[in-house]
């Protein structure tokens, strides 16, 4: 008799043992999923008061954190600035953090992390008292690096340290400018008063600082330019702390700094830092010391301000603007025109954004003239995104963008400086890219370019410092043969030049500046006093009238082809005149303030979707039980 096999249904063993093997593993058990806690910290005004919070601050140069502090003690917060991150935060960066992480995070996460440590371990704290009695408040942005999860690392690196429920506080995480909607009155006000304070610390900062590098570098005693800075720095911050004014304490530095004796008859090759923000920002071991070992090598340091940074971001709301104006419908996305009420909401948010640009540029102004900065010019973004747009799209953002590009262009073709040199972290993505790769064409298609970029990793400094004086000997012959054809093209000798800057100690002043003609610091000045040596007052008239006829001449097409295309737009540009007398009007009468906050909120907030998905706690892994939409939506 033959015998058959029983017949079973193979699913539904295979589903038996699958359900005795997971509860046997106890994979049908409810589990919980992670949630990062120091996500979602709040600071309230009971917790400032009841704990006596000092709130750190840290990020920028050495004389904006310290400004940082005054203002906001102005306020009535207990604020403290770290001290300019050095090797030893870099270690404690390295040890706590994550690894392939850039060079700025290591430093500024491990900067944070060693001064935490310092009070607990050296002067007796515990980690709850420090967590209670202190938070961090910095800056945060995104884009296509690393920076967009500092917060992420500074959190990471906390928790590691002992230090789990530290509050590391963003303008634009959850809560920056709504923390007033949550339970409590928040510990941090971001209202007017704050911002104003803000405002002039940087601001101010940033004027102290370019009058610090256009100083010291002609300097005839070594040392006095630092010590003018150090009395300048600390009237600029009791004014700030006492809420007084601070154009009185900034009037003071004329005096301080014009006190120092310079000698700007030498020969030194003016090079213009760019690069990374922070990298070409920091004072420390970030970036080896960069400007004063350019000092040391003989060269001035042409640096960046932060308040050409303030107006890139109202120039990129500016040109978004324009561009989604072009579109043939309604653009409903993030930063879209689908939420404006008709043409008239969106010409008027151009008037603000048009106004603001001013205004920094105002204020800036005024600043630098009470402290006696005079001459400076702070960048045209209109003219920078022009003239690179052909080789790096305007609409690629991240770290300094196209500006990298169009500094290096209008470096070369204005004389603006003897050499440009780019700084960015290993392995920056938006700054090597761009140094690497699109800066190569721009010294092709100009020859004699000195371009050099160098990258920081935390060591190797020896090569970095070879690396740069390798460019900076170029540098130096250019300046000199600069300054010797500037001699030779008015017959002059440098001793007769000498002679006449001792009977005029107007233009041997350290606060004085030449008008712009080339490069170098001491060939300008031989370009402004030789007519003063050499012609007469006649002649000297003449040639003024002669150089203005060449202007107008070269200008003139340029005008008229502006007047051309300001014609076909007239319509629209009328309807921006009228927007920009309203605001003006509302300035004047005191109502534009809600405007200025909801301006403030969209530059700020630029990102902050982005962090919030970044933040997000990822999903349970999906099991066979989850239905095939589930998975597909997932």
């Amino acid at each position: 008799m033959q015998k058959h096999l029983p017949i079973i249904d193979v699913d539904a063993e295979l589903a038996r043992f699958e359900a005795e093997e997971r509860a046997r593993l106890g994979l049908d058990q409810e589990r919980e999923q992670w949630i990062e806690k120091m996500a979602d910290l709040k600071f309230t005004r009971e917790q400032r008061e009841r704990f006596q919070t000092t709130i750190l601050v840290s990020g920028l140069t050495m004389a904006q954190d310290y400004f940082v502090q005054g203002a906001l003690q102005g306020l009535g917060y207990d604020v403290m600035h770290l001290e300019c991150p050095d090797n030893e935060a870099l270690r404690f960066g390295k040890e706590f953090g994550n690894r392939g992480q850039c060079n700025p995070t290591y430093f500024t996460v491990g900067n944070l992390v060693k001064f935490l440590c310092t009070m607990r371990d050296k002067h007796g704290m515990s980690a709850q008292e420090i967590v209670d009695k202190y938070i961090f408040l910095t800056a945060g942005a995104c884009g296509p690096c690393r920076f967009g999860m500092y917060v992420t690392e500074y959190r990471k690196a906390l928790r590691d340290a002992g230090f789990d429920g530290f509050r590391v506080m963003l303008f634009q995480q959850k809560g920056g400018f709504d923390q007033a909607s949550g339970e409590g009155a928040p510990g941090i006000e971001l209202k007017a008063p704050f911002f104003l304070g803000l405002i002039k610390a940087l601001v101010a900062g940033d004027v102290i600082n370019a009058l610090g590098y256009r100083v010291r570098p002609y300097e005839i005693e070594a040392g006095a330019t630092d010590r003018a800075l150090e009395t300048v720095k600390k009237n600029v911050y009791e004014a700030l702390r006492t809420n007084k004014s601070v154009f009185g304490a900034l009037w003071t530095a004329r005096k301080e700094l014009g006190a120092v004796k310079v000698d700007k008859l030498r020969a030194k090759p003016k090079v213009s830092i760019i690069g990374e923000f922070w990298a070409m920002t920091t004072e420390g071991d970030g970036n080896y010391q960069l400007q004063r070992f350019l000092e040391s090598e003989g060269a001035e340091a042409d640096i960046q301000l932060v308040t050409a940074w303030i107006l890139y971001t109202i120039w990129e709301g500016r040109n978004d603007i324009r561009d989604r104006m072009k579109l043939r419908g309604a653009d409903d996305a993030r930063y879209g025109l689908g939420g404006y009420k008709g043409m008239t909401e969106i010409q008027r948010t151009r008037a603000v954004l048009s106004v603001a640009d001013k205004a920094t540029r105002v204020v800036f102004h005024v600043f630098a003239w009470f402290a006696g900065l005079h001459g400076y010019t702070l960048p045209d973004m209109d003219q920078i995104a022009e003239v690179s747009h052909r080789y790096y799209n305007n609409d690629l953002r991240g770290g300094e963008g196209h500006m990298e590009v169009g500094k290096l262009i209008l470096n070369v073709v204005k004389q603006k400086a003897h050499m440009t040199l780019s700084v960015k972290p290993f392995g920056c993505m938006p700054s090597a890219g761009v140094s690497d790769g699109v800066q190569s064409l721009i010294t092709e298609l100009h020859p004699g370019t000195i371009f050099c970029p160098v990258e920081t990793s935390g060591d190797g400094r020896v090569n970095f410092y070879s690396r740069v004086q390798m460019y900076l000997f170029k540098a130096k012959l250019a300046a000199q043969d600069e300054l010797d054809e500037a001699l030779a093209q008015h017959g002059l000798r440098k001793e007769q030049v000498q002679e006449f800057l001792a009977a005029h100690p107007r233009f041997a002043s350290s606060l004085h500046k030449s008008p712009h003609a080339v490069a170098g610091t001491g060939a300008d000045l031989v370009h402004e006093i030789a007519p003063l040596m050499t012609k007469t007052f006649a002649q000297r008239v003449a040639d003024r009238a002669r150089r203005a006829a060449e202007v107008v001449f070269a200008e003139a097409p340029k005008v008229a082809e502006q007047a051309r295309a300001l014609w076909a737009r007239r319509d629209e540009a009328l309807a921006m005149a009228r927007e920009d007398l309203a605001v003006a009007g509302e300035v004047v009468r005191g109502k534009i303030g809600e405007e200025w906050l909801a301006l403030g909120k969209t530059l700020l907030h630029k990102h902050e979707e982005e962090h919030a998905q970044a933040e997000r706690p990822r999903p349970a892994p999906v099991t066979r039980e989850v239905a095939p939409e589930a998975v597909a939506a997932e």
